[in-house]
């Protein structure tokens, strides 16, 4: 049996991002027996235990806290700080960890938040392998901008792993530039296929759906644009919580389609499937992407999708109009383009037999190509077998 250890800003049972989705749907297939996983994390919520067993995961929460913090207490004192003090307070849990379990090796999830303490660690225990997945769903040169203090440890971070997985081609081309020149991996995130498979639950009107955290990236505010284009029967759903919220309801109320847009706020993984099934188009145009699990699992519930092909995204979202070649997945818009939303909806409402050509396409693509039962088998096989010597 090999133990690693795992670096990850966030863990569950809060602030779960795609990040804290891939390492549980990935640990919790991973026999038990044959890899043990250690987990150094932020606590941030002081009602959690410091030490935990979740799954195959045995998490070590670390840093300042307090009880029952929001999203929006992230962004201030002390919370903010414990994420840049992580780089380092991690660091040092992990050195006084090994001295007691004696790891296999070290994995860490996302180069700007992760990846520091563990090339730290790799520069004291040189003997010990470091696997470095990339995540990122930020531009590549915000990151660099933000982690600019910190540039030569983050130069590391790509320079001293042994091995790097990206879940994307365009953050596979990210860690070249960034200098890495060893094996590279590119296995995306999933979907459990299953969970999201089921008929549509019926309704009112047309409604459109978004999945995301409400953040600049992803674009909502475009969304909330692009109805002012639609007829006055199709509304929106946002499920997600962010630092954008307020600005969003503004946004709603300045464009006087408060009448037309939900906010649901956080939705488990649990329910999302029933929210899914209740819309009829998934829309999320974002301005930079890693990959975005939303947009498979919108894919898998039998939804048409309107995206962009910012970063990652295009590994799986294929236009009948931009990419002639490939059978079509979705609707992709240019990002920034409330006009090119309400097109593709338009679009997808007024012609029923090409949508649904494209969504079988798509949920056939998510099966094949996308459950976490075959993506957690490629981990094992080609990844973990490979750094950390699994027979």
């Amino acid at each position: 049996m090999k133990r690693i250890l795992i670096f990850s800003l966030t863990y569950y049972p809060k602030f779960i991002g795609g990040d804290g989705v891939a390492i549980k749907e990935i640990t919790d297939r991973i026999d038990p027996s044959d890899i043990e996983f250690h987990m150094i994390t932020l606590r941030l919520d002081s009602t959690l235990p410091k030490v935990e067993q979740l799954g195959n995961v045995l998490i070590h929460r670390i840093g300042c806290a307090r009880p029952n913090p929001s999203a929006t207490d992230l962004k201030r004192f002390p919370l903010h700080y414990t994420k840049a003090l992580f780089q380092f307070t991690a660091v040092l849990t992990a050195y006084a960890l090994h001295r007691r379990y004696h790891y296999d090796g070290v994995w860490a999830m996302m180069a700007h938040s992760s990846g520091v303490p563990a090339a730290l660690f790799k520069i004291l225990n040189p003997r010990v392998p470091y696997l470095l997945t990339l995540q990122e769903g930020d531009p590549p040169e915000y990151i660099e901008k933000v982690m600019r203090p910190l540039w030569p440890l983050f130069s590391r971070a790509f320079t001293r792993a042994d091995f790097v997985q990206t879940i994307s081609n365009f953050l596979g081309d990210w860690a070249r530039r960034r200098g890495f020149a060893g094996p590279l991996e590119v296995i995306p995130n999933g979907v459990e296929v299953k969970h999201f498979a089921g008929d549509p639950i019926p309704h009112e009107g047309t409604i459109l759906i978004t999945t995301s955290r409400l953040v600049h990236k992803n674009a909502v505010d475009d969304v909330i644009r692009a109805l002012k284009f639609l007829p006055k029967d199709i509304r929106f759903r946002i499920l997600g919580v962010g630092p954008d919220e307020n600005m969003l309801k503004e946004l709603v109320q300045k464009e006087g389609v408060s009448e037309r847009v939900e906010f649901l706020g956080h939705t488990t993984h649990k329910d999302m499937p029933r929210y899914l099934h209740s819309a009829d188009i998934f829309v999320r145009p974002s301005r930079s992407e890693g990959m975005g699990n939303s947009f498979v699992e919108a894919m898998a519930a039998g939804l048409p999708v309107i995206a962009t092909q910012e970063g990652g995204i295009a590994d799986f979202l294929f236009d009948v109009k931009r990419n002639p070649d490939k059978e079509p997945t979705g609707w992709a818009v240019d990002k920034d383009s409330p006009k090119q939303i309400a097109e593709a909806v338009t679009e997808i409402l007024g012609n029923p037999e090409q949508t649904k050509k494209v969504i079988n396409n798509a949920q056939k693509l998510a099966t094949e190509k996308y459950d976490w039962d075959l993506l957690a088998r490629d981990m094992r096989q080609k990844v973990f077998g490979r750094v950390f010597n699994l027979s």
